[in-house]
Formats: structure tokens, sequence, C-alpha cells
């Protein structure tokens, strides 16, 4: 019998260890503390009338809408518009960031570029996009992919509790007459699957080449 490591209690990315948990739960509280910084710049945008999603929008095809690709995330139309995007940004965000800060990091601004760019070369040039939509369906892109190439069955589940809550809005990938960017949405799942296989986990490696240490074999 080969044993490939040590005892797994300790690793924040198996389902069900203490770690695990841990880690859910630090990524849940960081994903509360994002949603009041965006009420605040919509408050700001509002009581200060700044009118910063025109000014910060992405303007498909037209150069001064190029650097929306940036900024668009963090803006909303409204605060209807806010409130539709929380919840799912947080639920989605958090599973996201428990497996690893950094990762987390790169997946999104990996997400934000497919999303804005995608947005920008395809979508109507008399319209400014904003919102963190393209981001969320980037999430589920990359729950979806994990859940595939790292063999992450609670990837798969949340994933399918997502589609429970909220799989009327999944529709949002396809064209639309509603004042919808399904280009966002369509790219930002696109963003998401890139994400999750360039920055998988490398974790079906052999215990000696993860980590320098030999394999124990008993007889």
């Amino acid at each position: 019998m080969t044993w490939r490591g040590g005892p797994t209690g300790n690793d924040p990315q198996r389902f069900g260890t203490e770690a695990f948990y841990a880690s859910l739960g630090r990524a849940f509280v960081a994903m509360c503390a994002v949603v009041p910084v965006l009420f605040l710049i919509e408050a700001l945008d509002v009581g200060l009338h700044a009118n910063l999603d025109v000014t910060a929008g992405i303007i498909p095809h037209r150069i001064q809408g190029l650097d929306g690709v940036f900024f668009s995330p963090f803006l909303h139309a409204n605060f209807t518009h806010l409130y539709s995007n929380s919840i799912p940004l947080i639920l989605l965000g958090t599973f996201v960031l428990a497996a690893g800060t950094r990762r987390f990091l790169w997946s999104t601004l990996m997400i934000i570029l497919i999303s804005g760019l995608g947005v920008w070369f395809t979508g109507s040039p008399d319209s400014v996009v904003v919102g963190a939509s393209g981001v969320i369906f980037g999430y589920l892109g990359i729950l979806l992919t994990r859940g595939i190439v790292e063999r992450s069955w609670w990837n798969f589940g949340v994933v399918l509790l997502v589609g429970l809550l909220y799989g009327w809005q999944l529709l949002g990938i396809l064209p639309t007459d509603e004042h919808i960017s399904w280009q966002g949405h369509l790219f930002g799942l696109l963003g998401g699957i890139v994400a999750a296989i360039l920055f998988r986990r490398r974790g079906d490696l052999p215990a000696p080449e993860r980590d320098g240490s030999p394999t124990v074999t008993l007889p």
C-alpha cells in the first residue's frame, strides 16, 4: 500500500476539513466587506451627481470608453441594479475566494479583462455598460470549470445551488431585447472558464513532486 501524504485536516481545499470551513468563513467576511464599498461608490455617485456611469463605464468601440473595462464592475446604474448583484456576488465570490487569495485576485482580473474587452468589441456603440454582472458570471464559470478540471464535487454543488436560486438569470448569456449586456455575461462566463484552467490547483501531483516529501510505502 502506498501512502501519498500526511493528514489532510489542514488542507483548506479539501471539503469537510476544519481548515476548509475556516477559509470559507474568512472568504465570506471578506466578500461581505466588498459590497458596502460598492454601495458607498453608488451613494457618492448619486449624492455628488458625478455621473460616473457615463464617464467611467464601458462605451463599446470608443477609445474614451476603454478605461471602463476596469472601472465598470465597480459602478451600477442605480441601487436596484446593485441590490440584484449583491447576493450572488457574495455567494459566488465566497467560494471562489475560499480557494486562495492569490488565485482569486488573478482570476478576478482575468474575468474583468475578458468580460470588459468582449463588451467593448461586440457591444453597441450607443450604449454604456456598467455593473458587476460580468464578474458574477465569471465566478460561476470558475466554479463550474473547477468542478471538472479539479474533480471537485463541492464546486458542482455550489453551481447547482446557484442554478436553483438564480437559474432564470443564467439566461442572461443569451441575446435579449432588454437593456442588459448579455455580452458582458457571456464573456464573463468565458473569462471564468479560462481563469479556472490557467489558475487551476496542481493538487493531483504525487507528494514527492508537490512538496518534496518522500512517498511512504507500506508492505
